[in-house]
């Protein structure tokens, strides 16, 4: 290998060292904060809680797009019922009740 000389003076080199120290010394103190124990403990929280969050409003989205299913069964665009979904299903609803309203009356004689 070639040598190279070096033209710096001492105190050039001091000021080098120097620097390094304190970019070494920077470097430490961030390395000593991302490892500790709070640190790792709130990134894992903060994790943790964009998940929930993108998972709950995914779960939104999905819901919020069957319910805008649902009602267009039963609304037309205009806004209007649409009788002949609705009639069945409220004779529907209304026949399931009542077959509740009698097993129930029967299971208490």
């Amino acid at each position: 290998m070639a040598e190279t000389s070096d033209t710096r003076t001492p105190a050039q080199i001091e000021a080098d060292i120097r620097r390094r120290r304190e970019v070494l010394a920077e470097t430490l103190d961030e390395i000593g904060v991302r490892v500790h124990p709070k640190t790792i403990v709130g990134d894992a929280k903060a994790k943790v809680v964009s998940n929930v969050d993108h998972t709950l409003g995914r779960a939104y989205v999905q819901v919020n797009r069957v319910v805008s299913e649902v009602k267009a069964q039963f609304v037309d665009e205009e806004g209007a019922p649409r009788l002949e979904r609705v009639v069945p299903v409220a004779l529907l609803v209304v026949g399931v009740v009542g077959l509740f309203a009698v097993g129930t009356r029967r299971r208490k004689r």
